[in-house]
C-alpha cells in the first residue's frame, strides 16, 4: 500500500478540490459548452469555473475548442487522459452508493 501513496498523492494533485471531479463527470458524456457547464454545477462562479478549467487544461485533463463565429462559442471536453480517468469515477460511484447509509450517519453526524 506505501507504493501507492505517492501516485495517489499526485493524482489527487491533479483533481482534488471541490470542483475537478464534477466537472470531469459533467464533460464525460462528450463535449460541453461553457454556459452549460456553469449551469451544470451551479453554484460555481465564473471566474471559478475559468480557473478550473484552465488549470485542467494545463494538466491535459481538458481540451478546450473555440468556434471562430459570433457570439465566440468554446466546448470543452476530455482529453485521452482525461478520459482514463472515468473507470475511476465509475468505481468510486459504485463504492458511494454501497456505502450511502453509513456516509449518511457520518455526514449527519458532523452537523
Amino acid at each position: 500500500m506505501t507504493k501507492c501513496l505517492d501516485p495517489i498523492t499526485n493524482s489527487l494533485k491533479l483533481i482534488g478540490g471541490k470542483w475537478k471531479i464534477a466537472i470531469i463527470y459533467n464533460l464525460s458524456g462528450g463535449a460541453v459548452r461553457f454556459g452549460e457547464l456553469k449551469r451544470k454545477l451551479s453554484p460555481i462562479t465564473q471566474q471559478m469555473l475559468t480557473k478550473q478549467l484552465r488549470e485542467m487544461e494545463r494538466d491535459q485533463l481538458v481540451d478546450r475548442k473555440v468556434f471562430e463565429v459570433i457570439p465566440p462559442k468554446v466546448e470543452y471536453s476530455l482529453t485521452e487522459f482525461g478520459r482514463s480517468l472515468k473507470p475511476v469515477l465509475n468505481s468510486w460511484c459504485k463504492w458511494s452508493e454501497e456505502n450511502y447509509e453509513l456516509m449518511h450517519v457520518i455526514s449527519e453526524d458532523k452537523n
